[in-house]
């Protein structure tokens, strides 16, 4: 009889080529995040799930942010369900520390294989130039980003690592790429 996917779960050993992986990229608006988290699949291939803060909270669910809403249930069961079956996990998004941090820190405590955080440090100014280019920016102006900025809203413990301004998009993708094992893929249809 073929296994469970929580029977595949429990033989899976945490750090073991085969584990599934979680990735995780926190920053402020228009640091990079969603850019580098496609980027990563690009290279990658197939068996990389993408949960975006945005698409879940904004699109799915179509809610606003704020602590105990029903985004962050979801996307901890999105992510929970995917590494189950075996599925590396990018989470891409903002994420503030006061209304995911407890779901990221229990998500990463939780996970069958190995999990790599980084924080994406990018100035305010850099962001809003960013912005600019979105195609919300019609909507959303400085006055909102600013209430949206965090500066190093860092998760505890030191599980993070910084990637700033000076990391292009190349040095970002090749340094979580090779942090998390997630060696690129041969050519997948």
């Amino acid at each position: 009889m073929p296994m469970t996917s929580l029977e595949r779960h429990d033989q899976v050993q945490p750090g073991s080529p085969s584990a599934p992986r979680l990735v995780v990229l926190r920053g402020n608006s228009a640091s990079g995040k969603s850019t580098v988290a496609q980027t990563l699949r690009t290279e990658y291939g197939r068996g990389l799930a993408i949960i975006g803060q945005d698409v879940v909270r904004r699109e799915i669910l179509r809610e606003r942010d704020r602590p105990g809403a029903a985004n962050v249930e979801l996307i901890d069961l999105m992510a929970r369900h995917a590494l189950i079956h075996g599925f590396h996990v990018v989470l891409e998004g903002i994420f503030y520390v006061a209304h995911y941090g407890d779901m990221l820190t229990r998500l990463i405590r939780d996970r069958p294989g190995v999990a790599h955080c980084y924080y994406f440090d990018i100035p305010f100014p850099t962001t809003l130039e960013r912005h600019a280019t979105k195609p919300i920016a019609d909507k959303v102006g400085e006055t909102v980003l600013r209430q949206w900025w965090r500066p190093r809203d860092l998760l505890p413990g030191g599980v993070e690592e910084v990637i700033d301004e000076h990391s292009s998009l190349d040095q970002s993708v090749a340094r979580i790429l090779k942090d998390s094992g997630l060696a690129p893929r041969e050519s997948q249809v």
